[in-house]
């Protein structure tokens, strides 16, 4: 699957270019069915008992850091999706699969410029997984950490991995898949959409792929200001990242990971 080409942040897609035609999605309605029928089930593979706890614990990390959002009835929902959705423990074996069918599938109908928030979803699910395996075969392999591990030895791991330049880069497509999806969710066919590929998605086992569009699409009409939203996660992440390497803008010594929450800055599962 090849993905188009990023448009920055500051850049405009043109009006002719984001918004699909009414043959674009009759063709998109005929094809559908059709389409799914030939679904394909994906094994899904058992998470390690290392992984599933660096799921959990980075989950409730980020729980913490961002508690302030999660409370707030603007952001919640949104802080809620990207928590259950792209770093809870569990396997999205399946959904990730379907995610690339559906681009190739929808990209024969509707201008990639509409399609370039799933493309980027993807490519966050892929680069957040690599990272986090990444990070687990360093406590594995050097740390001798089986399943559980502390503070002091994640953070070891995560500089022995050596991969600033990815971290870096998997938060600002977190950025830009915000400023993207903020963008597709005024375009007047994604709700219909959505709705006409409900059932037979249901039907056809396409759920897992279904659902997560629907929570991500739903969680977004609740954010007013994404910028906010976006300028807060990037601030955070970038400044705990910073402390950990060890980097000038790193967060405080006595806060490291910017808990928000009230309680012990220590993040202990």
């Amino acid at each position: 699957m090849s993905f188009p080409p990023e448009l920055s942040q500051n850049e405009e897609a043109p009006p002719a270019l984001l918004l699909p035609g009414l043959r674009d999605a009759s063709h998109l309605v005929l094809n559908l069915r059709a389409s799914m029928a030939h679904h394909q089930v994906v094994e899904g593979k058992q998470l390690s008992p290392l992984m599933a706890y660096l799921g959990a614990w980075q989950s409730l990390r980020l729980s913490r850091t961002h508690a302030d959002l999660l409370n707030d009835p603007e952001f919640s929902q949104a802080c809620r999706f990207f928590l259950s959705d792209i770093y809870a423990p569990r396997d999205f074996s399946q959904r990730d699969h379907d995610g690339h069918r559906i681009y190739d599938f929808m990209n024969r109908f509707l201008p990639e410029a509409t399609l370039l928030p799933l493309a980027m979803a993807l490519e966050v699910n892929t680069l957040t997984q690599q990272l986090d395996l990444a990070l687990a075969g360093v406590m594995r392999d050097e740390l001798a950490v089986a399943d559980r591990f502390d503070t002091r030895q994640y953070e070891e791991a995560y500089r022995r991995c050596d991969n600033y330049a990815l971290r870096v880069r998997q938060i600002d497509l977190i950025l830009e898949l915000g400023t993207h999806l903020d963008r597709v969710r005024r375009l007047p066919l994604i709700s219909p959409t959505l709705r006409v590929a409900k059932r037979p998605a249901q039907r056809l086992g396409w759920h897992d792929m279904q659902e997560f569009l629907e929570r991500g699409f739903a969680a977004l009409k609740s954010l007013k200001r994404v910028d906010v939203f976006l300028q807060r996660i990037e601030v955070r992440e970038k400044a705990i990242l910073n402390r950990i390497y060890g980097l000038p803008g790193g967060a405080p010594a006595d806060n490291p990971f910017l808990v928000s929450d009230g309680g012990p800055p220590e993040v202990v599962l």
